[in-house]
């Protein structure tokens, strides 16, 4: 899925919400906590990392994967 930008790059945190991924930034810090969510194949667990434009976060979701592109 691609997931549209202002800016040059978007918090990880904001951007899984604004994907609807999680609702709150609760949902979001346990999502990274279980390691669940990658950025351009590297799991990451920092909700404030800043994600580019044409970067890919791939989430697994335990039964679905969720792959974001972040695009301009």
């Amino acid at each position: 899925m691609e997931i549209a930008i202002g800016g040059d790059v978007i918090r990880l945190g904001q951007l899984l919400k604004f994907a609807s991924v999680v609702s709150d930034g609760g949902e979001a810090k346990a999502l990274l906590a279980a390691g669940a969510v990658r950025v351009d194949g590297d799991v990451e667990t920092r909700r404030g990392r800043q994600v580019p434009v044409g970067a890919t976060v791939e989430i697994d979701g335990g039964q679905q994967r969720i792959t974001l592109h972040v695009v301009a």
